[in-house]
């Protein structure tokens, strides 16, 4: 009979629960996104994007290749990502496990006395009365989840395992993109360095032309002066290429997990970068971009809070049972000591409600933070593709003409060179003047270069490339 009304009562709760709860959670539904023109000038329906590559693919040093790995195995900063994950995992199984009954193993002795006052014996009488009892036995727990809060805290803790893996790859994309872009700023640190001390020699021959010429009376002292500054003022630019060159030695160590040291690399007119750059639809960056799926998990979590925090304006079934065996002898203690309950009970919030309205309004804001976040991660990411997209092109624009004013300063420099020694129709401000524009026009090439290489990387980090 109580068996029966028991499965009764544990029937109608689980109708009841699963005709009301889909009333109190709402089911998720995604964001809308507008992915139109999120790249700038670009209508391309072609879906094939360098994002999908991976990045030993992407990369022809095989340097920079092995700084990369050495970097995706012993970064401090992924290797946390990757805590975050396990984290995550052990949250989502307390969530689940939350939705199964508990169970314990109790064992208790129990010794009590009383005295003859407790017993309302006469006065003058003296008792002792003391019992010990023995209790082994098993109690469980059960809250059903009737409105859908434990599902609902399941579901956040996913979208939260999901979020902390998709945290993950973004951390590698970035440490890809920081350590080749680190690379090529050191290469071109190397090549900013061997032309200026290039420019060093050509000027300390400049020096001792001045001299012979002046001995000549060609030039007066003045300009042997001068080309001693010229000749000082380019050494001095040597330390502070140095100085940068150990700095971004020391920075790519960190990235690598290493301590500051010497770092292997190859040259920059070494080089050679892949040129076809297809960045596909807008619309894959929901694919393919790590952080954007992040903000989406993060979301879609905070959705699932929301769910949850209704819930708590209705009642709660907790179910609880209890049984073992229990007597006050040792010997007789499996004899005749079985015992068991079970109960049931409703617990109705009353006079807390402004709490839980509190809480509601909190999830509510949150869930609304995490989809501004969402959006604004997108628009992000639509612009980091285009300024990457438009640096490269822009880098390439400058190639002729970049080509074009070095050969041209070259040949100033040889000219009035020529016009010095054997003429006076020029002085040595000239030859001044055409040796610091070829040497300015030199670096900036080098920086040309640079902006390309690292206008590739970015771009392929800004379409989401590097975690595959």
């Amino acid at each position: 009979m109580r068996k029966s009304i028991i499965k009764y009562i544990l029937f109608i709760t689980a109708l009841t629960g699963a005709s009301l709860s889909c009333k109190v959670t709402k089911p998720f539904q995604d964001a809308g996104t507008v992915t139109n023109d999120l790249y700038r000038g670009q209508n391309s329906t072609d879906t094939t994007t360098i994002a999908t590559l991976p990045w030993g693919s992407l990369f022809a040093d095989t340097i920079l290749n092995g700084l990369i790995k050495e970097g995706l195995y012993n970064n401090l900063d992924l290797k946390t990502a990757i805590q975050k994950i396990a984290e995550a995992q052990a949250a989502l199984g307390q969530a689940s496990g939350a939705l199964l009954p508990s169970l314990s193993g109790n064992a208790t002795v129990t010794r009590s006395k009383q005295s003859a006052a407790s017993l309302n014996l006469p006065a003058g009488y003296s008792v002792n009365a003391s019992t010990t009892s023995y209790q082994l036995g098993l109690s469980s727990s059960w809250e059903a989840d009737i409105w859908g809060k434990l599902g609902s805290a399941k579901k956040a803790a996913y979208a939260n395992l999901l979020q902390s893996d998709a945290a993950k790859r973004a951390v590698q994309t970035q440490l890809i993109a920081d350590i080749a872009n680190n690379y090529y700023n050191l290469l071109a640190l190397d090549k900013q360095l061997e032309i200026t001390n290039q420019a060093v020699q050509f000027r300390i021959k400049d020096v001792e032309t001045m001299k012979a010429l002046k001995e000549g009376d060609v030039v007066t002292g003045a300009a042997v002066v001068q080309s001693e500054a010229n000749r000082y003022a380019a050494e001095v630019a040597i330390p502070d290429i140095k100085r940068s060159i150990r700095e971004t030695e020391n920075a790519i160590d960190l990235l690598l997990g290493r301590p500051p040291g010497v770092v292997n690399r190859a040259k920059l007119d070494d080089q050679k970068p892949v040129s076809n750059l297809q960045t596909g639809i807008p619309s894959q960056l929901l694919q393919n971009r790590p952080d954007i799926q992040q903000a989406q998990y993060a979301f879609r979590a905070a959705f699932e809070n929301t769910n949850q925090a209704r819930t708590y304006f209705y009642p709660a079934l907790t179910i609880t049972a209890a049984g073992g065996f229990s007597n006050l002898t040792l010997k007789d203690f499996f004899v005749n000591s079985i015992f068991y309950n079970i109960a049931a009970g409703l617990t109705q919030p009353i006079f807390n409600h402004g709490i839980n309205k509190a809480r509601l309004k909190t999830a509510q804001a949150q869930q609304m933070e995490a989809l501004n976040n969402f959006q604004q991660t997108l628009l992000v990411a639509g612009q980091e593709v285009s300024n990457a997209l438009y640096a490269y092109q822009t880098g390439i624009e400058k190639d002729t003409a970049r080509t074009k004013e070095i050969e041209a300063l070259t040949k100033s420099v040889d000219y009035t060179e020529q016009l010095l020694r054997y003429s006076s129709a020029t002085n040595y401000n000239d030859v001044l003047i055409a040796e610091q524009s070829l040497l300015a026009a030199r670096i900036s090439g080098i920086n040309d270069r640079l902006q390309q290489l690292q206008a590739i990387v970015n771009l392929y980090r800004a379409l989401g490339g590097g975690w595959r």
